[in-house]
């Protein structure tokens, strides 16, 4: 199990260093969509599997969908979907797809070796999660909600276009 948490943990670290270098946003998101099972595992792995489900659909369900949806959102011009369709070639998902198949036989290994962790820590259910996101941090849980609207307004607001403001009467009228 130790060599699991490494090479997750090292997954994770590669992946989210390829979401930070990247340029274009499509492919940070696909590290980033590795990174987030990454760090599932790494939960798995430390005993807690509900919050590694967590993890997985909040995250990498979630969080990426508003993603996409933003960039969508935003309306990008017909030069920018043409480059678009140049840099998404099948090499571009050669990176994430190696350390995603690396992930996956990490997880069939947990699941077919079957044991319990090293640890001692106290499995976690929905309902203590739920207390402790909605009693002593739920001004954290208030404030990151805040956070997201606010990215995303403020990604619409920059990514919008701007209408050419021009007074009624100086505006042609050819009839």
């Amino acid at each position: 199990m130790h060599l699991t948490f490494y090479v997750a943990s090292a997954i994770a670290v590669l992946s989210t260093i390829m979401v930070i270098t990247r340029y274009n946003l499509i492919h940070a998101l696909l590290y980033l969509v590795v990174s987030f099972l990454a760090i599932s595992i790494v939960f798995f792995v430390l005993g807690a599997p509900f919050v590694a489900a967590l993890e997985i659909i909040v995250y990498a369900g979630a969080i990426v969908v508003l993603i996409i949806f933003v960039i969508m959102m935003l309306n990008l011009k017909a030069e920018a979907v043409e480059q678009e369709r140049e840099w998404l070639t099948r090499k571009i998902f050669i990176g994430p797809a190696l350390l995603s198949v690396v992930l996956l036989a990490e997880l069939a290994y947990m699941i077919l070796q079957s044991r319990t962790t090293d640890f001692n820590a106290p499995m976690l259910d929905a309902k203590a999660v739920g207390l402790s996101l909605y009693g002593p941090y739920v001004i954290g849980v208030e404030l990151s909600g805040i956070l997201l609207m606010a990215g995303i307004v403020g990604a619409y607001h920059l990514g919008r276009q701007k209408k050419k403001v021009v007074h009624r009467f100086l505006e042609s009228t050819e009839e």
